[in-house]
């Protein structure tokens, strides 16, 4: 990343709370007056977390999907001192958060209670605005290789009766740091067959599988590009094969797809034969 880019990260002002989950993430306010989801380089999974986090759910955007903003966000070396909270747990130690340039989500929704959620009983799951996008999430997960399961959070207005689903935590895409890709039927999914009871064939991943399968390379090039180098320890020649390897399993998605609506669980239900 060249110092002119360097400019564009948001600048991280205060430290809110800690997030939940293994890549301890931080709730921090940016100079751009908005809340971010903040993922630290030093964090406990790996830093090449932060480069799939982007890569990932940049791609999931160019395809239509409901995924938060992503930004670089710059933490001051500064913010991290004279805030105690900013550390991770390495197990037998903690340290500091890393400062520089990390991976920021926006976060979805806002601070009242019940804006957003990440749990909905079947009736209100079924009522979800946008249920169909869990099979659009779906062949994304199976084109990146998600080695976790699938995480959303639900998000409404207070005038709002129904939620919105948006995709969070695309970290294990590409098997987190390993940057290889181990398919396995039941990885990358939803746990919860509800989110797929609408699908009854393959119009049902449209228009985002179409999106997927017809994106140019050089547009997945152009989202690598936007990746601070730290992110996945400075080797270009990583990235490159990250990238040509994510092109050429476009042609799969389809039957990686299948091989889960083979599974035991049978998630699709509805699919016409």
């Amino acid at each position: 990343m060249t110092g002119d880019e360097r400019t564009l990260a948001v600048q991280a002002v205060q430290q809110i709370r800690r997030m939940r989950g293994g890549a301890q993430g931080q709730l921090m306010l940016g100079s751009d007056g908005r809340l971010y989801v903040v993922k630290f380089r030093n964090n406990p999974q790996h830093e090449r977390v932060l480069a799939n986090e982007m890569l990932a759910t940049r791609l999931a955007a160019s395809a239509g999907l409901s995924v938060p903003e992503t930004e670089v966000v710059e933490v001051s070396a500064w913010l991290v001192e004279h805030s105690p909270e900013l550390t991770v747990d390495l197990g037998r130690r903690r340290e500091p958060c890393a400062s520089g340039l990390n991976f920021g989500a926006r976060y979805v929704g806002g601070l009242m209670p019940g804006q957003v959620v990440d749990y909905l009983p079947e009736e209100q799951l079924g009522e979800v605005r946008n249920l169909g996008e869990f099979a659009g999430m779906l062949a994304l997960d199976k084109w990146t290789g998600n080695a976790n399961g699938r995480q959303a959070v639900f998000t409404r207005s207070a005038r709002e009766r129904r939620y919105t689903a948006v995709f969070i935590d695309q970290g294990f895409c590409f098997h987190a740091g390993e940057w290889k890709f181990e398919d396995a039927p039941l990885r990358g999914v939803y746990p919860r067959n509800a989110v797929y009871a609408r699908v009854t064939g393959w119009e049902s991943f449209e228009p985002w599988l179409s999106r997927m399968e017809a994106m140019a390379v050089e547009q997945i090039w152009q989202t690598a590009e936007t990746i601070p180098p730290e992110w996945y320890g400075g080797d270009v020649g990583e990235m490159e094969r990250l990238v040509e390897a994510l092109d050429r399993r476009r042609v799969r998605i389809r039957e990686l797809v299948e091989e889960f609506g083979k599974t035991e669980r049978r998630p699709f239900g509805g699919w016409k034969k």
